[in-house]
């Protein structure tokens, strides 16, 4: 079984776009678009994929006693009023 190559995200985030935009153009036979769209879930589950992976490793570094703590990151943790927290 071969191994799966990993893109990076944005790379993987480009070609999704290039599909689309080829099925978007509907020029393409049903076979192929079956194929493109096909191509494309497998890029889109590979960048979710991705983006969990980089929301698990957020860190949040904060001085505390002279002391660093790492923190999960958490959305409106900045004092944003317009953020949930």
């Amino acid at each position: 079984m071969p191994a799966k190559k990993n893109y990076p995200f944005e790379q993987s985030l480009e070609q999704l776009e290039q599909l689309v935009e080829q099925m978007e153009e509907g020029d393409l036979s049903l076979e192929e678009s079956l194929n493109t769209f096909e191509k494309g879930i497998k890029l889109t589950k590979e960048c979710v994929q991705a983006l969990a992976q980089a929301e698990q490793r957020i860190k949040l570094l904060i001085e505390e006693n002279g002391e660093l703590k790492e923190e999960d990151f958490r959305p409106g943790q900045d004092g944003d009023p317009d953020d949930p927290v």
